[in-house]
């Protein structure tokens, strides 16, 4: 008779910010994929624990002039679109609040 095993894997997310990220000027497609409208840049984030995003989304909106495109509170990723600067600003907001009033480690916030 073999025993069997039995493995129970838990998920237990810092609180961190993994990927903060502008897009300066993303091609037509990725845009068509995503389903929004072409405003001149788009910002992600990805976060745990991932009901951050929710928080995430509307930091953005409230410090710059975004649109929220995409928002996963299961997966902790949220997208932003709208010109470039308001991008960077709304992501640097959700960075620095998080990392000042919720202890958040935060990368730096990345370009392309």
């Amino acid at each position: 008779m073999s025993e069997i095993q039995r493995v129970i894997e838990e998920s237990v997310p810092g609180k961190q910010v993994t990927i903060a990220h502008v897009i300066a000027s993303p091609i037509p497609e990725v845009y068509e994929c995503l389903g929004i409208d072409e405003l001149g840049a788009i910002g992600i984030l990805t976060l745990s624990p991932f009901e951050t995003s929710i928080i995430a989304a509307d930091i953005a909106a409230k410090a710059a002039s975004v649109q929220v495109g995409f928002l996963d509170r299961f997966t902790g990723s949220v997208i932003i679109a709208g010109d470039v600067d308001s991008v960077e600003t709304g992501l640097r907001a959700v960075c620095e609040t998080l990392r000042r009033v919720l202890g958040f480690t935060v990368p730096d916030i990345t370009k392309t």
